[in-house]
């Protein structure tokens, strides 16, 4: 391979990781450490792993189509038929909204949190960042997208110096703590942290359709992200309290907080809350963009074909309207956003389906039979997400416990 290629490769495993790198993240030392470390790496290592698989899957059915406009709803009624279309819509629309309004409130938190922004002024964090999101996104990212590599080195070098900062007040003794019996709980978490299957059509159309570079692009994506994960829930499980105090684990995951906001109180450092707040932003940041683009091409497609409405005005409405409304509503909502978004909206969209065509065309039994453990998988999140949140399944953090005990 050239030097040509190599950078070409490099670039693209690098959008990969850069869509990885987003809300998940953030969340990950939160829901995860609640389970202890040893559960927390044996999860993302399984899950990590069936998303590479379904990724590989959607990657092969974007080779065999190689076209511009392909999309998963049209994919799935090709294999299931409409019911396929409609429930791959449905999904599609979960993660999109969820996401965004998990970005807005995760936002805002980290600027009032780690700014000790009065909370007078609180309320006002969240319309001022959606303004501020918004209107970037509308004027197509241009900024971002021309500078989308040097952000990805900022928001790298940032990663890196707040890893390092908060390596230093890290407690061994933290990590024999574990509970797998939540680890259930985790796995909508985990999923979300390893999703980056829309950007999937993109990453084939920029290898030219050669899918052995592009599994091994995924691939690489991928250990990048579970790397970086895997650090970062070790960082935080290692420096957070594992009890109820004020900046404790078990605090944060009662007031949806991501893993930085309470890590600055704990580290007290100007240099770990700036860097913090800047890995978190850009994260955020240009999540939303990537995203509420997204959106917004899905949205301007329903309207314009199915409700045949023809308005930019009309599109940005129903794009942006919905996740600032249950931002302002629930602005503690962050962590529960990213838990349906990945234990449902992913988890179908991205989890299920694809293991129903690998089903569908796999002829030999053992492939069979593999498919059938990664539906197997994937429906056992869907259903431990689905009775976590209706209270039909009780899975509560036993971290109070084991500090009675200790």
């Amino acid at each position: 391979m050239d030097r040509k290629s190599w950078g070409l490769t490099a670039g693209v495993s690098f959008l990969v990781l850069g869509n990885l790198i987003g809300a998940g993240i953030l969340a990950l030392p939160i829901n995860t450490g609640l389970a202890g470390l040893w559960p927390s790496l044996a999860g993302m290592a399984v899950l990590g792993g069936a998303m590479c698989w379904s990724a590989v899957i959607l990657g092969r059915e974007a080779v065999a189509a190689r076209a511009a406009n392909f999309n998963y709803p049209s994919l799935y009624q090709r294999y299931l038929g409409r019911l396929g279309k409609w429930v791959a819509i449905l999904a599609n629309m979960l993660i999109l909204y969820g996401l965004l309004v998990a970005y807005l409130t995760g936002g805002a938190a980290i600027i009032g949190q780690l700014l000790n922004v009065p909370e007078a002024w609180r309320g006002l964090l969240m319309p001022g960042l959606f303004v501020v999101v918004t209107t970037l996104t509308l004027m197509n990212s241009r900024l971002f997208l021309r500078y989308n590599a040097l952000i990805m080195v900022v928001m790298l070098a940032a990663f890196a110096l707040i890893l390092v900062l908060a390596w230093r007040r890290v407690d061994p003794a933290h990590f024999a703590w574990k509970d797998w019996a939540y680890l259930p709980a985790a796995a909508p978490i985990i999923i979300t942290a390893f999703h980056f299957h829309n950007v999937i059509p993109n990453v084939c159309g920029s290898l030219d359709w050669n899918f052995g570079r592009i599994w091994k692009v995924m691939l690489a994506g991928m250990l990048l992200g579970f790397l970086m994960n895997a650090a970062w829930i070790m960082a935080g499980l290692g420096v957070l309290p594992l009890d109820a105090s004020a900046n404790g684990l078990l605090s944060a995951f009662h007031a949806n907080l991501p893993a930085t906001v309470p890590m600055s109180r704990i580290l007290d450092s100007r240099f770990f809350t700036l860097f913090g707040m800047i890995f978190a932003l850009l994260a955020i940041i240009t999540s939303y963009l990537a995203n509420g683009l997204g959106l917004m091409g899905f949205v301007r497609d329903m309207l314009e074909n199915h409700c045949r409405v023809r308005s930019r005005l009309a599109n940005v409405v129903v794009t942006f309207g919905p996740p600032l409304a249950i931002g302002l509503l629930y602005p503690d909502i962050f962590l529960k956003a990213l838990n349906v978004v990945g234990g449902v909206g992913i988890v179908v969209l991205f989890g299920i389906l694809p293991a129903v065509i690998f089903i569908k065309k796999a002829s030999a039994p053992a492939a069979k039979a593999a498919g059938w453990l990664l539906l197997l998988l994937f429906t056992a999140c869907l259903l431990c997400e689905v009775g976590h949140e209706t209270g039909r399944l009780q899975l509560r953090p036993h971290m109070e416990y084991w500090n009675a005990q200790h």
